[in-house]
């Protein structure tokens, strides 16, 4: 098995690069966990040279310590012959922080960039000499749980309002689920009730009639991009009616897994919502459908699997 070095944020036991670590460890590999804005350079060179790869999950706007640059580090690494990567859940493009992609140098030094956004793969493989990878979203595996419970709310959504500022839609969802089902409704995120992870998300998910998802999606047409928490609710056991993205249906199938609307038609959206309220059996089944097909299939564990064969470590 591998030994990998990993550059990421550990402080907090929900990020993605932990459950990543996680999903590796199960896997057999030996991971050493490096803290992104704490390791220096010149350690984390030191370490990933005796490595077979190193993955750095890079959150903007950090910087790493130490006596030489992160670029000097990837390009060390790459004369060693020791792949480098990284595997990112995030939008660029239409947003501001595309512009980061000229500034910051992992965007032009890592040897292999998985990405959830294929366009932005394809970008780098049209215009850059970092490899794009085309990898959607997943879900940490041991929280990939369900156990049927009582369905005490209505109408939920989880996440924040408040989102960025080129997405003006997530703000008119929330208001308009809350004007529409007022009491019927719940919030959670920084900006709502409360924020819910882990074994309480799983357990709101569990008591939800209805779920309602969103994605940034420039334009309403931006394809073959959408949310982690769409493989997050539906593995955690949450009914999900979530707007069509073109190239959803190669994961999903519409009312079997989840249900599809179209983006801002608020007419149909109610339609659904208030038929899969009433509609319990057909609800459950496509609740049940959704959590095996993601357990089954869409884990980080799997995904990982996937990374580590596409870059050549077994």
């Amino acid at each position: 098995m591998a030994r990998i070095v990993f550059l990421g944020n550990f402080r907090v036991t929900f990020s993605s690069e932990t459950h990543h670590v996680k999903s590796l460890e199960s896997l057999g590999h030996q991971v050493l966990r490096l803290q992104e804005g704490s390791a220096k350079s010149h350690d984390i060179l030191e370490m990933a040279s005796d490595s077979d790869l190193f993955i750095w999950v890079h959150t903007h706007g950090w910087k790493t310590p130490g006596n030489i640059g992160m670029d000097v580090v990837l390009k060390k690494l790459k004369e060693k012959n020791i792949p480098t990567m990284t595997y990112h859940l995030d939008l660029w493009f239409g947003l501001q922080r595309k512009k980061d992609l000229k500034s910051d140098p992992i965007y032009s030094n890592i040897e292999h960039f998985f990405t959830v956004d294929k366009q932005m793969a394809d970008w780098f493989n049209k215009n850059t000499l970092v490899s794009g990878h085309y990898l959607p979203a997943g879900v940490y595996g041991e929280e990939c749980n369900y156990k049927n419970a009582f369905k005490k709310f209505e109408v939920v959504f989880v996440g924040s309002r408040g989102y960025h500022p080129e997405w003006p839609y997530r703000p008119q969802l929330v208001d308009w689920l809350q004007k529409t089902y007022k009491n019927r409704f719940r919030h959670y995120g920084g900006d709502g009730l409360k924020v819910v992870r882990g074994a309480k998300l799983n357990a709101l998910y569990s008591r939800t009639k209805v779920v309602v998802g969103d994605t940034l999606c420039p334009n309403f047409d931006y394809p073959s991009y959408w949310s982690d928490r769409v493989y997050e609710t539906i593995g955690r056991g949450g009914f999900i009616i979530h707007p069509y993205i073109k190239g959803m249906e190669k994961e999903f199938t519409d009312k079997e897994h989840l249900v599809f609307y179209e983006y801002n038609n608020f007419e149909q959206l109610k339609e659904l919502i208030d038929y899969y309220i009433q509609h319990d059996q057909e609800r459950e089944n496509i609740r049940n459908a959704g959590h095996k097909l993601v357990k089954e299939n869409y884990t980080y564990k799997h995904r990982w699997q996937t990374i580590l064969k596409e870059i050549g470590i077994e």
